[in-house]
């Protein structure tokens, strides 16, 4: 039987050890899980997504579909042979309205300076798409990324993948030209963890604000509001990590 080596940080391997836990089953039905994941999404035919979309992104949000649909259009104008994780990463900042946004400003990083440092990493001249490609369908680390946003939002307890999961997929996946720009601006997993988390907090604020009868936020106030709720996040999480002796690597 093939081994496969999975890495731990030191605290959750010891975690691990003391609990007794069986790895190899663990990992064995998790990759299964995954492996089934990451198929379905790379046979799902991004173009085909309809209002009521069924199968491996029915959880998706309309808002997440759209961007979806601008990755392939992305994809297609590059004459790439499918789509990649740097049309997802460009197809979320050509939205222009979505929470991934004010995440990523909440982490003091434009997406204008996103959009420059991923067009930097793409050819300058676009080519034909080879007879064989497909821009429809998801490149390997493109389909892990998806895979990952959904892992995301099950962890964070949510029953749908919308752009901030997106985002959190694209920063965590390791090998796509998406994870390299975000992760070199500051995006790493763990920061962009509490981001969300701060951005969601924030959002669910504004909205029982406006269901209170008052107006509802502009985006400025709610990049505001989510950066105020990401500080105080970031000091408890530090000195609990501190408290326990982690790293703050992640």
């Amino acid at each position: 039987m093939p081994k496969i080596n999975v890495y731990l940080p030191d605290e959750l391997a010891e975690a691990v050890k003391q609990a007794g836990v069986p790895v190899s089953a663990v990992c064995q039905r998790a990759l299964e899980q995954a492996v089934r994941r990451v198929t379905a999404i790379r046979e799902t035919a991004l173009a085909d997504l309809d209002d009521e979309p069924t199968g491996a992104l029915a959880h998706f949000t309309a808002r997440t579909r759209a961007v979806l649909k601008l990755a392939v259009e992305r994809a297609r104008d590059a004459g790439a042979p499918m789509t990649g994780t740097e049309h997802l990463l460009g197809a979320l900042l050509d939205e222009g309205t979505n929470l991934a946004l004010h995440v990523l400003r909440a982490m003091e990083i434009e997406p204008d300076h996103v959009g420059r440092d991923l067009a930097r990493r793409q050819p300058g001249e676009q080519a034909a798409a080879p007879p064989d490609g497909d821009p429809r369908r998801l490149d390997g680390p493109a389909a892990s990324a998806l895979e990952l946003a959904v892992t995301e939002a099950a962890a964070l307890g949510h029953n749908y993948i919308g752009c901030e999961h997106l985002l959190l997929g694209l920063a965590v996946e390791p090998d796509g030209a998406a994870g390299h720009v975000l992760r070199a601006l500051g995006a790493d997993p763990k920061l962009v963890r509490r981001a969300v988390t701060a951005a969601l907090a924030g959002y669910v604020h504004l909205r029982a604000e406006s269901g209170q009868g008052r107006p509802a936020a502009p985006q400025q106030e709610l990049a505001a509001t989510i950066g105020a709720a990401l500080e105080p996040l970031h000091r408890r999480i530090a000195r609990l990590e501190e408290h326990l002796g982690l790293t703050s690597e992640g």
